[in-house]
């Protein structure tokens, strides 16, 4: 009997002891679970920690970049403004030097006698350019003959707006009624020398004048010459252009002689011709769409002399 009571005993105890220790696996089971756990949390709150990072990072880059563009746009800016205040104060100062060079010249007026020398000679160039634009049909004529049957269409084209801005000038000039009196040309003394394929010529500011507008015209016919041959795929070569040839718009027969301003309608001309042509701005500018040419380089052709 006691034996039997001592045997439950022991059973008891041993499942006592067994139930204890299941219940410790089982509680040891729970806390590596909510470990591993905690350690997943932990690691997607630092995965999601460090993406944040990055996209912050990558924001402030942007953000930087963003800025530092923005920066040099300014200064960009700011060079282009002061550039142009410099060109603007530059052509202050030329239009301040050409009035007091104007005014010196009202003060220095020709004799009557040189007056009628002048007179004389300007009737005599108007007389000569006049036939020499009848005599420039037949040969605009040919040479739109020729254009037709090379297919050069661009070129034609071109030839044909000269053509017509020079017509438009010949009635212009048939059309004036110049007041040899009241035109300060002459009665105003030189104050420019140039020299021209090796002979020194004088002029007064509205000569100098005349001069500038050949250099720029030639310089603006010389660009769209240069375009229309670059539309026909056409080889390259400014003297082949009839405009070249004729040199003549913008010319009006008065103040200079025409061989002076045809020389220097085609040196414009040339600088004109060669960057519409190889697509650069060596000579010129364009601004909405119009060529001119640059100031230094137009002070280089002409290169005046002051007398005074």
């Amino acid at each position: 009997m006691r034996t039997n009571i001592l045997n439950r005993m022991l059973m008891a105890a041993l499942f006592s002891t067994l139930s204890l220790s299941e219940i410790s696996i089982a509680a040891e089971g729970q806390r590596e679970k909510q470990e591993e756990h905690k350690r997943e949390q932990e690691e997607k709150r630092q995965q999601r920690k460090e993406e944040h990072q990055q996209e912050w990072d990558q924001k402030k880059s942007q953000q930087d970049q963003t800025d530092q563009r923005a920066r040099q746009q300014q200064q960009q800016e700011r060079v282009e403004r002061q550039s142009e205040q410099n060109q603007k104060q530059q052509r202050v100062q030329q239009d301040q030097r050409r009035d007091r060079r104007q005014q010196e010249q009202q003060q220095q007026r020709l004799s009557q006698q040189q007056q009628q020398k002048l007179i004389d000679q300007q009737q005599q160039r108007v007389a000569q350019y006049r036939q020499h634009l009848e005599q420039q049909q037949s040969l605009a004529q040919q040479n739109a003959a020729l254009l037709q049957q090379q297919k050069r269409v661009a070129q034609y084209r071109f030839q044909e707006q000269y053509l017509e801005r020079v017509r438009q000038q010949q009635v212009q000039l048939r059309d004036n009624r110049f007041d040899y009196d009241r035109d300060p040309y002459f009665y105003t003394a030189p104050i420019y020398r140039y020299n021209r394929s090796g002979t020194y010529y004088q002029t007064n500011e509205y000569g100098a004048k005349t001069l500038r507008q050949a250099v720029n015209y030639g310089y603006e016919e010389g660009f769209r010459a240069a375009k229309a041959d670059r539309d026909d795929r056409w080889r390259g070569n400014y003297k082949d252009s009839y405009a070249y040839r004729d040199a003549n718009y913008g010319y009006s027969g008065y103040y200079v002689n025409r061989t002076d301003y045809n020389h220097y309608f085609r040196e414009g001309f040339r600088r004109g011709y060669e960057d519409g042509y190889n697509s650069r701005s060596q000579y010129g500018r364009v601004a909405n769409g119009n060529a001119s040419i640059l100031e230094t380089i137009l002070t280089q052709i002409l290169n005046f002399q002051n007398l005074r």
